[in-house]
């Protein structure tokens, strides 16, 4: 029995619902009628608090199950989900001028990528209505993510990608053993195929901004951050934003701890899209109504961030501007160049679409968004394995290339001092920044 959820209330007309009334949208809304799910504070603070957190063995998202929407005895799917490390990083804070910075590495799910939680939980939802068949459409993380957590319970799955999605997210689909279909055109043709499969065929639809539980199970990773710094909050917090849902699951991780009293203050939330993908920058500059706004054409090498039409853009937005944060754009060439940065200075390496978040750091530091003295977490949402194509980009435009040497070592001493580097000093002139 789901007791902690108080019902669900529509972002536009604020209209609650009971929770078992409650559809994936608001029916005066249609699609756009996101629903947030509310919660029974004084009852789930009776059930978990930090202390207690400290006493659990299980490092998944489900330790904070008392504060999602399901069950206490609700099957979970087996793959560990949640527990993705955060790492102080000197090198990224001294070579920025900052405080502190921290990497929250979402390269570590099972699947590669923090999609794997609101996977996770769409299995579970799915369950509770007893669904056949579960699908989404994705650029290829929420796809791969899906895919594998199904697999993981022998849970039907109909995979919805664009033909243009990185191989070896596709690879990832087509070794799970996915129903998958490549969709000739853009993330938003495959979306609105999948959503129109979803209502013919009666599927259980994961969609995020759509299915209002996708939040749920993305906002452990912020309520990770959070724990993992002792509930000392950052000043900031950088995530990259394409549909947007990943940016509201941060802000209700932390509108959840405020209420909770775990946390005093709220930390600045800055998302950052491509340059080839600014939707939500452009509204945050301009004022314009996110509701209203009508899609652009998106085109970026960080294709996990791409979205003509942002799905969860009014809970995106409503992240940045509640908590004094901001909207920045950056290239696709400070992206790449982002990817051997961040790489070298904490160790994770992430596809584009992570790395961008560091990309908005850099650029935040430099417009002076970001001082001296600030404390700050970049969420790195992917692996780098995901897209090597744009990670040999990345690297090879840093001026970084393997030697190519004959099997003796007068030939690597030859190739090493070509490179201007000496042996025995590990003195490389050659690819630092």
């Amino acid at each position: 029995m789901i007791d902690n959820v108080t019902g669900l209330v529509c972002v536009i007309c604020g209209t609650a619902y009971p929770v078992e009334e409650a559809g994936y949208v608001c029916p005066d809304h249609g699609n756009e009628g996101i629903l947030d799910v509310r919660y029974d504070y004084d009852l789930i603070g009776a059930r978990i608090s930090p202390e207690s957190l400290r006493e659990k063995r299980n490092p998944t998202m489900w330790r904070y199950k008392a504060l999602l929407p399901v069950a206490p005895d609700a099957p979970v799917p087996p793959l560990t989900v949640g527990g993705t490390p955060t790492y102080d990083a000197p090198p990224l804070a001294e070579a920025l001028g900052v405080g502190r910075v921290w990497v929250k590495d979402e390269g570590r799910q099972p699947t590669a990528s923090l999609k794997d939680r609101a996977s996770a939980m769409a299995l579970v939802k799915a369950r509770e209505r007893g669904a056949e068949v579960v699908t989404t459409a994705s650029t290829g993380n929420a796809a791969a993510a899906l895919s594998g957590l199904s697999a993981s319970v022998g849970q039907k799955n109909v995979i919805f990608v664009p033909e243009t999605a990185p191989q070896a997210k596709i690879a990832q689909l087509l070794a799970y053993g996915s129903t998958v279909a490549l969709v000739e055109g853009t993330y938003g043709d495959a979306f609105d195929l999948c959503m129109e499969a979803a209502e013919e065929f009666g599927w259980y639809n994961r969609n995020t901004g759509f299915n209002p539980y996708m939040t749920e199970g993305k906002k452990t990773a912020g309520l990770e951050i959070l724990e993992q710094l002792d509930w000392e909050v950052p000043d900031a917090i950088f995530v990259s934003v394409g549909d947007g849902s990943i940016i509201g699951g941060v802000h209700k991780a932390v509108k959840d701890a405020l209420a909770l009293g775990w946390i005093d203050r709220a930390p600045r939330i800055y998302g950052i899209q491509s340059a080839g993908s600014d939707y939500l920058v452009q509204a945050f500059e301009s004022g314009e109504d996110v509701l209203t706004k009508p899609p652009i054409s998106a085109d970026t090498v960080a294709d996990s961030i791409s979205a003509d039409l942002p799905r969860d853009r009014i809970k995106a937005m409503a992240a940045s501007v509640e908590t004094d944060g901001a909207y920045l754009r950056v290239s696709d060439e400070e992206i790449l160049a982002a990817v051997p940065s961040l790489a070298r200075g904490s160790g994770v390496f992430a596809e584009p679409a992570g790395a961008a978040a560091y990309a908005g750091l850099v650029a935040a530091v430099e417009t002076g968004l970001v001082g001296s003295e600030d404390r700050v977490v970049v969420l790195s949402t992917g692996s780098g394995l995901k897209d090597v194509a744009s990670a040999m980009k990345a690297v090879a435009d840093a001026g970084t290339k393997p030697m190519v040497v004959e099997p003796n070592l007068e030939a690597l001493k030859n190739a090493m001092q070509e490179r201007n580097q000496v042996p025995g000093t590990g003195t490389n002139k050659q690819g630092t920044r």
